[in-house]
């Protein structure tokens, strides 16, 4: 099972990321729990600077901005 965080303070495009990555892990069979962390300091200590942001795994991977579904799908395969 994947770890996947979603860092941001719960705005519309925090959600529709925690969304696309739950959608983009069920179309590809994997089991992911997805956390969303809205606290600014538990942000800032993945040097988030732009919301929202992915960590996979304790690996940043996305930050700022919608993230495009097939990055998402890539990011959850590696």
């Amino acid at each position: 099972m994947k770890d996947v965080k979603v860092l941001g303070p719960g705005c519309k495009r925090c959600v529709a990321t925690a969304e696309m990555v739950q959608h983009e892990a069920d179309k590809l069979g994997i089991a992911v729990a997805v956390e969303k962390v809205t606290d600014y300091a538990a942000i800032a200590r993945y040097g988030i600077a732009a919301t929202p942001g992915i960590v996979i795994d304790g690996k940043v991977v996305h930050a700022g901005g919608l993230p495009k579904p097939e990055d998402v799908a890539a990011w959850l395969a590696a």
